[in-house]
Order: C-alpha cells, then structure tokens, then sequence
C-alpha cells in the first residue's frame, strides 16, 4: 500500500508507486489499458458496492476526505492505493498523507488534490492530463482545455439526494478515458452511468 509513515518525497513516492504497480503489470501488457479506480470521501465508511465496483483494477486513487488507515489498509487488499489527505483526514496516520500528488502511469500524467478550489498554478503547464479530486462529493467528468477532470463523487454516508459513486480511469498511452460507477444494492453492486471519453 502506498500509504507513508512519514511524508514521501517524490522520489520515495515514485519507488513505491513503481513497486506497487508491478504486482499488475502482467495484465497491463496483455491490454495495453491500465485501469484505475478511483474513489473518493468515504469518510470512513468503505461500501460493500465500492469493493465491487473497484474489484480487478491495477490501482486505487483515493482523493481525500479517507476517514481512517484501517479504510486504506481495506482497499490496498484490492489494489495498490494511491492517496492524498482531505479537509477531514486528521491525526498523526493522516499527517502521513500527501496533500497533493503528480504522477505518471501508463504515459498519462495525474494529479491528485482533494479540493479542486485549492489547485494551484496551471496543470496543463505542468503537462498534466487529468486532474482527480474530490471534495464536493458531486461526481463529474469534464474536459476543459485539453485537461480531463474527474471526480467520482462520494463512496461513503450519503449527502442530500447526492448519488454514492466511484469512477473508472482507464489509462494507455493514446490517453484517458473516464466512467462514472454509479452504487446501488443488489446482485451486481454498481451500475456504469455516463461513460466518457476525450474528445
């Protein structure tokens, strides 16, 4: 799992992300498609749905607002997790927590924050190609600029009429394309709404 006991320095971040994606590798080259999934304000709570929804994918991006280690040390069971610290991620396993990263997998450049509002300078300057964040809790695919932003909403306790989703990143080098898993119960735990991809 890729969850510090003291803050990464961007190599350190770089080895371990390396380290943890090489357990799926095999996968990736039989697809050429590396698939992330990506969730978001839990706030403790980690849904049967979501388990589901994230089963089979080569990374998890939590984007803030975790609520425990214990949630991280679930999903990392999944996949290698990949997570920065929301505006409610408090005590020291927390403090460990990155407020933002930038990253390279499968030729496609993220960057993670947990506020959307507190991204700072251009991204596209940076040559990043997707911005994952959270925060509002409202899921959402958009292109803006040459830039795919993505948030999957909220996977925990549900907020006003707010639907419970997780989001599906799918990564080759020609670029990305992002889904919306909206949770419902039942047999199947998920349902795919609104599949986007570039331009």
């Amino acid at each position: 799992m890729l969850v510090p006991e003291r803050p990464l320095g961007k190599r350190r971040l770089e080895r371990l992300h390396s380290t943890g994606m090489e357990r799926s590798a095999r996968r990736r080259r039989a697809s050429g498609t590396t698939v992330v999934g990506v969730i978001a304000d839990t706030h403790g709570l980690l849904r049967p749905e979501a388990v589901a929804a994230l089963a089979f994918v080569d990374l998890i991006v939590h984007a803030g607002d975790i609520g425990s280690a214990a949630l991280l040390d679930a999903l990392a069971t999944i996949a290698p997790v990949l997570a920065v610290r929301g505006n409610n991620d408090r005590g020291r396993w927390a403090a460990a927590l990155p407020e933002t990263v930038t990253t390279e997998i499968a030729g496609v450049r993220l960057h993670v924050v947990h506020d959307l509002k507190t991204l700072r300078g251009d991204p596209a300057a940076l040559g990043v190609d997707v911005v994952i964040s959270g925060h509002s809790h409202k899921p959402r695919v958009e292109h803006r600029s040459g830039l795919l932003l993505l948030n999957p909403g909220s996977a925990g306790p549900r907020r006003f009429s707010l639907p419970i989703a997780v989001a599906r990143l799918s990564l080759r080098r020609s670029g990305a394309r992002a889904e919306i898993v909206e949770l419902r119960r039942g047999l199947d735990g998920a349902k795919v709404r609104g599949a986007v991809s570039p331009p």
